[in-house]
């Protein structure tokens, strides 16, 4: 029993950062019905961004504190939320009136040029980079039975949680989230309503790339080794998440991050 709660956990945790990847394809399937490919990458770009940040950082904020792991999330998110706004702007929204084939070819091209070009010696260069410690780490010990709780999983499942819930809220109670389900619903109507398109579904991709580099974060501060392309396999995860959770479902893609995530633990 002991070891089936200490797998739960890590699952739960792991799961965690698969629902934050998840939402992103999700919501954009949402709005614009296709699968943006290169949103793994933007989830490596976030992990990058906070390896560069954080030294930078640690003077105003100090080693390993509160205050530098949140600047740290918090920047990330925004410079992450600008790339995919970019990559919207410039590689998507030329060809949405283009067959769905193209588009689809198109976010692959995204993907692979991102990966390539993070691997270049002037970049990132194709070795692995150690990301450094954000916040002390530390084990809890649960009950006599020897359940172990490190601090890291606590933080993953915090904020993810935080940020589900800032995302409900979002969606459901601002007027640019009742423009995005009106454009998920019926773009056409929503347009002659008033609604400008284009602000909606770029909103959607930084809102979208923002939740991907809050998970690039979290996933390199729990496995601290990050290379230009280490988004792969967590973005075909997450991706296997949001189909299971019914794709452009936003709760349903929640909940198939968890489930894979404790699947995988199992």
């Amino acid at each position: 029993m002991t070891e089936f709660l200490q797998q739960l956990i890590n699952g739960l945790a792991l799961g965690s950062i698969y629902a934050l990847i998840a939402l992103g394809y999700t919501m954009v399937y949402g709005v614009l019905r296709f699968i943006n490919f290169a949103h793994g990458d933007v989830f490596m770009l976030g992990a990058f961004a906070g390896f560069f940040l954080a030294p930078r950082l640690t003077a105003a904020f100090g080693e390993q504190s509160v205050g530098l792991a949140l600047m740290v999330l918090l920047l990330s998110m925004i410079i992450c939320a600008v790339i995919g706004i970019m990559i919207e702007r410039f590689a998507y929204r030329p060809l949405r009136e283009k067959p769905k084939l193209t588009v689809l070819i198109t976010a692959i091209g995204v993907s692979l040029l991102i990966e390539y070009v993070g691997q270049h010696r002037a970049v990132f260069t194709p070795s692995p980079h150690t990301f450094p410690t954000l916040l002390p780490s530390r084990n809890f010990q649960v009950g006599s039975a020897g359940l172990v709780v490190n601090s890291s999983e606590l933080l993953v499942l915090g904020i993810t949680s935080a940020l589900l819930l800032v995302l409900q809220f979002i969606v459901h109670r601002t007027r640019l989230g009742t423009a995005m389900r009106a454009v998920s619903f019926n773009a056409p109507a929503a347009a002659l309503m008033g609604i400008n398109i284009n602000v909606v579904i770029s909103f959607t991709f930084g809102l979208g790339s923002a939740l991907a580099a809050a998970a690039g974060i979290l996933y390199a501060s729990r496995y601290p080794s990050i290379d230009p392309l280490m988004g792969v396999m967590p973005g075909l995860k997450a991706f296997v998440a949001a189909v299971l959770g019914g794709i452009g479902n936003i709760p349903g893609a929640a909940l198939g991050g968890l489930l894979l995530g404790v699947i995988k633990r199992s």
